[in-house]
């Protein structure tokens, strides 16, 4: 995809409404947030919204309510590979929001992305339980009779730096694990690959960002650089989008946009209805983030309303900005934030009226829709 053939590539007559159409929409939505009051609460809920929607274009159900649990580890049941997949996808997308605008992009911030999840969703998982507890336990397991709180800590503390020092020392290659060929093309170069995907993107320099990333999407659709994260590439997107400064106040929700378009029209074998479709969900999902914008801070305004005359000590405020960033939130997850009881948590979610969500019997859960 060099510079001169990238205009070869491009049916004006057919994408240049969509264009106008996703740019507008794109922009009034990263404006709206760049001064909203709850921008930061916003930027939490679709991470969530985002991650289960990459699944959903996979052909895989997570539901929000699962994954905010398994987030907050209070999951209600064993966890899923899907539902691994979809932590994955979460805490990548958290990853690059976090980083620089140009670190995704770079061949640094590629290796680092790519080796997130070269073992696999759940052995990331497994490995983030393991760095939490110090020695693989898993979360809410230990015994701590007779255990030294502090030194445990120390002592995990010193493996997290001693491992973090053998990654420093094994360099690059200790980001590609050894492949077994039951599960792994022999012949895949997953490397190779993504860096002439990364040579299209800075090729692309003179063109529009969205249409940069139009492009840059259908290449990663319709010849996938990756053998097992093909997810990986709507968070690569946004990412480009972000570093050319189109959106400086959030990360775009590309998967959620792309679940309001047919897969008819993502997966059409011309070329053009597939730039179509990436403009279309962009501009849908500017304005269903700017309609759910919207919808929440009308609802924070009128929860602020209940805290009037309360006292300087409450911690009712932090209840709202915590289910402003949660798609539902428990009685054990507001607990563990607030440093309350459960029965205390009860008490303030029944004193700002929350709605509960989840109407299942094994948990109650409440949120804002």
């Amino acid at each position: 995809m060099g510079e001169q053939a990238i205009p070869d590539l491009i049916p004006w007559d057919k994408i240049s409404g969509p264009l106008a159409a996703a740019e507008d929409a794109l922009a009034r939505l990263d404006e709206r947030l760049r001064s909203s009051p709850i921008a930061e609460g916003w930027i939490s809920r679709t991470h969530f919204q985002d991650a289960c929607a990459s699944l959903w274009l996979a052909g895989e159900l997570v539901t929000l309510e699962d994954l905010v649990l398994h987030d907050a580890r209070m999951d209600v049941r064993s966890p899923t590979h899907e539902l691994t997949r979809a932590q994955a996808a979460l805490r990548i997308r958290r990853r690059i929001a976090g980083g620089a605008p140009d670190w995704a992009m770079s061949a640094e911030g590629l290796a680092a992305l790519h080796g997130d999840g070269e073992s696999g969703p759940a052995d990331a998982t497994r490995a983030d339980e393991a760095a939490d507890c110090g020695d693989g336990t898993a979360p809410g397991l230990l015994d701590d009779a007779g255990a030294d709180p502090l030194a445990d800590e120390l002592a995990a503390l010193d493996r997290a730096l001693e491992r973090s020092n053998q990654f420093l020392a094994a360099g690059p290659a200790v980001a590609r694990l050894v492949r077994d060929p039951l599960i792994y093309d022999p012949d895949w170069e997953d490397g190779e690959k993504l860096e002439a995907w990364r040579s299209g993107a800075a090729a692309s320099r003179s063109t529009p960002p969205l249409l940069a990333a139009a492009l840059l999407w259908d290449a990663w659709e319709t010849n996938p650089p990756l053998e097992r994260q093909v997810w990986l590439g709507n968070l690569l997107v946004p990412a480009l989008i972000r570093e050319r400064r189109k959106t400086r106040a959030h990360l775009l929700c590309l998967n959620s946009g792309l679940r309001h378009i047919r897969r008819e029209k993502r997966r059409s074998p011309d070329h053009a209805t597939r730039l179509v479709a990436f403009l279309e969900a962009i501009a849908t999902g500017a304005e269903a983030g700017m309609k759910d914008h919207d919808r929440w801070l009308l609802t924070r305004r009128s929860l602020e309303g209940k805290l009037k005359g309360k006292r300087s000590s409450s911690r009712l405020p932090a209840l709202v900005d915590f289910v402003m960033a949660r798609p539902i939130a428990s009685a054990g997850m507001i607990a563990a934030e607030l440093g309350v009881t459960p029965r205390a948590a009860q008490d303030m979610v029944a004193e700002l009226g929350l709605r509960e969500i989840t109407g299942r019997g094994r948990y109650r859960a409440w949120g804002i829709l």
